[in-house]
C-alpha cells in the first residue's frame, strides 16, 4: 500500500486555517477556481450573468488599426480558446445541432443567460509599434455585457494582454463554452516583468525556448533575459566571431544560429516580449578562452576571468557588443559584473603591475575601472547597460541610468542603497527559480514585495520591476518547464498586479486553475498545491 504524505496534508490544513488532524477529506487540496484570470486584473467587475459560444460561429472583428502582430495573435488565441472545447469532447456537427436547444433551454431556465457571444470586437486605437520596449503601454479594458462586446486598448501590446484575459475567462459548459460577464480595466503595476534563462550550463534547444514563451505569455511577462553564454559554454554563434561557439560550445548540435536567434526575436516580438542578452563580463567567460586564450587571465595553472589591463580586450568587446547590438533591437544590454575571482588577478604578476603603475589599490576599483569602459563602450551602441549589483558594490560611482541588479545579500538595504543614488534598480534576490523547498514553493515567491524597503516615494519608483531566474546548473529540455512553471506565476502576478494582492489562499485557488490551463496549452506546469487533479 502506498504510504500517504499526511505532512503535506497537515500543511495545507494549516494554510486553509484548519486545526490540524490525520483525518482529511476526499479531493483536491485546493479546489481550483473557474474562469479567473491570473495574473489578477487592477479593476474586474464580473456578474452571475454569462454568454454562451459557438466555436462554429464566434469570431474576432477587428476595429481600428491592425498589423501583423495582431493577425497573428487573433489566429493563436481562436486556437486556445477553441482548445477547450476539445476538452468537453464538442463537434461541428454536435455544436450547430445542439445549439438551439441548449439556447432555448437555457433562456427558459435560467435568467443568468444573456444568449450567444458570436462576435467580440477587438479595438486598437493607435498604430501598431514593431518592437515592445520599456515602458510600453500594456493597458487594456475589458467590456461584456448586453450592449458591448469589446477588447480595446491604445496599443498593440495592451490587445495582447487584454487576448490572454479574454482567453482565460472562457471555460466549458453544458457540452459548449461560456463565459461570464465582466467589465475589465487593467494596467501593469511595475514596466519590467522578467525571466532569466540560462542557455550556458545545460542547452536549452529552440522548441523548448520557444514554449518558455509561451508560458511567458500566458503570465503577462514582458523580457525574456537571456542569458545565452557563461563559463561553460558558448552557444551563442557570432558572424564576426565564428570560433566562440565552434570552440566553446559543448557540441556543433548545440549552438544558436543566427536563424534561431531571429526566430526567438520573432516569436517574443509576437507576444509582446523584449528580449534582453546579458554577455557576462568580466567573470564568467571561461567559455571564450577555448578560442580566445588571450583575453583571459592566466592564474594557478589555469585561464580565470577577463584581463582588463589589455586594450586589445576592449577592442575585441567593441567590435563583438557592435554584432550583438545589431542583432537584439531592445534598448538594454545586460553586462553582466558578478562573481569575479579577484585572487585570480591578484595572482597574476602583469595585472599587479598594472594596478601599481594606474596607482590602483583595490581590486574591486580594477572591475570598477573595467565596467566603466565597457558600459561606455555601450553606450556609444546607443544602449543601456543593466549590471548586477557586484558593479554598483565596488564601483564608487556608476554612469546615470546604469540598472543595478539585486540577486543576494540584504534586498532591502541594497535597494535603499541603489535608488538613494539614484539608479534604477531589479529585484531578483527572492525569485531564484533554482532554489527548491519542499512541496509547492511558490507561495515564498509571491510574498516577496519589490518596494519593502525604506525609502523615499521617489527612491521606490526607481525599482522598475524585477526578473525570476531560472539558472541552468540542474534544468535542461527534460525538466526545464516544470522547474518554471507555474513558480514564475507567482512573480509575475507580484509583478503586474496591485500591491494589495497578497491573498495567498485565493492565489492558491486561482493558481490551481491556472496551472491546469497552462497544462491543457502544452506547458507541463508542476502541480502548485499538493493533492489534486486536472482534466
Amino acid at each position: 500500500m502506498m504510504k500517504v504524505d499526511t505532512s503535506l496534508v497537515i500543511f495545507w490544513l494549516v494554510l486553509n486555517g484548519v486545526s490540524c488532524s490525520f483525518v482529511v477529506d476526499p479531493g483536491p487540496v485546493v479546489k481550483a477556481t473557474r474562469g479567473e484570470i491570473w495574473p489578477k486584473p487592477k479593476v474586474q467587475s464580473s456578474t452571475e450573468n454569462y454568454f454562451a459560444i459557438d466555436p462554429v460561429t464566434f469570431q474576432f472583428k477587428v476595429t481600428g488599426h491592425s498589423c501583423d502582430i495582431l493577425d497573428k495573435a487573433i489566429e493563436r488565441y481562436y486556437g486556445i480558446v477553441f482548445s477547450v472545447a476539445s476538452d468537453i469532447g464538442s463537434t461541428e456537427t454536435n455544436a450547430i445541432t445542439s445549439r438551439n436547444l441548449l439556447a432555448k433551454q437555457a433562456m427558459l431556465d435560467d435568467s443568468n443567460f444573456f444568449g450567444f457571444l458570436d462576435e467580440v470586437e477587438i479595438h486598437l486605437k493607435e498604430p501598431c509599434e514593431e518592437w515592445p520596449y520599456f515602458e510600453m503601454d500594456e493597458s487594456y479594458r475589458i467590456s461584456l455585457n448586453k450592449f458591448e462586446y469589446k477588447l480595446q486598448s491604445s496599443s498593440i501590446w495592451g490587445i495582447l494582454r487584454a487576448l490572454e484575459s479574454f482567453s482565460q475567462m472562457v471555460v466549458s459548459w453544458s457540452g459548449m463554452l461560456r463565459i461570464n460577464s465582466t467589465l475589465i480595466m487593467d494596467r501593469p503595476r511595475f514596466p519590467h516583468r522578467g525571466l532569466l534563462v540560462d542557455t550556458s550550463r545545460h542547452f536549452i534547444s529552440l522548441p523548448v525556448l520557444l514554449q518558455i514563451l509561451d508560458g511567458m505569455a500566458y503570465n503577462k511577462l514582458n523580457v525574456f533575459h537571456w542569458h545565452i553564454v557563461d563559463d561553460q559554454s558558448f552557444p551563442y554563434h557570432s558572424i564576426k566571431f565564428p570560433e566562440l561557439s565552434e570552440k566553446g560550445a559543448y557540441h556543433r548540435s548545440m549552438i544558436y544560429s543566427p536563424e534561431d536567434v531571429q526566430t526567438v526575436l520573432e516569436e517574443s516580438r509576437l507576444r509582446g516580449i523584449r528580449v534582453m542578452p546579458e554577455f557576462d563580463t568580466p567573470g564568467h567567460t571561461r567559455s571564450w578562452g577555448e578560442s580566445h586564450p588571450e583575453l583571459l587571465t592566466p592564474c594557478f595553472g589555469k585561464l580565470g576571468p577577463i584581463d582588463p589591463t589589455k586594450e586589445s580586450t576592449y577592442a575585441f568587446l567593441s567590435e563583438l557588443f557592435q554584432e550583438v547590438a545589431g542583432v537584439f533591437p531592445d534598448r538594454y544590454f545586460h553586462l553582466g559584473g558578478d562573481e569575479v575571482a579577484f585572487d585570480c588577478w591578484q595572482s597574476n604578476s602583469d595585472i599587479t603591475e598594472f594596478m601599481d603603475n594606474n596607482q590602483i589599490v583595490d581590486y574591486g576599483i580594477l572591475q570598477a575601472r573595467f565596467t566603466r569602459r565597457v558600459v561606455d563602450l555601450v553606450d556609444n551602441l546607443n544602449k543601456s547597460s543593466l549590471v548586477w549589483q557586484e558593479v554598483y558594490e565596488n564601483a564608487d560611482n556608476l554612469p546615470d541610468g546604469t540598472v543595478v541588479q539585486v540577486w543576494t545579500g540584504d534586498q532591502k538595504q541594497l535597494l535603499k542603497q541603489i535608488t538613494g543614488d539614484g539608479l534604477p534598480a531589479l529585484l531578483s534576490a527572492c525569485w531564484y527559480l533554482d532554489h527548491l523547498s519542499w512541496g509547492g514553493d511558490w507561495q515564498k515567491f509571491y510574498n516577496c514585495e519589490p518596494r519593502a524597503f525604506p525609502g523615499t516615494q521617489d527612491q521606490k519608483k526607481l525599482v522598475m520591476g524585477g526578473e525570476a531566474c531560472m539558472w541552468g546548473e540542474v534544468v535542461n529540455d527534460r525538466n526545464i518547464l516544470q522547474r518554471i512553471f507555474p513558480r514564475v506565476s507567482a512573480v509575475a502576478e507580484k509583478l503586474w498586479s496591485q500591491r494589495n494582492v497578497n491573498d495567498t489562499v485565493e492565489a492558491a485557488a486561482r493558481l490551481e486553475e491556472h496551472a491546469c490551463r497552462m497544462n491543457r496549452r502544452g506547458i507541463p506546469a508542476q502541480p502548485p498545491n499538493g493533492p489534486g487533479y486536472c482534466l
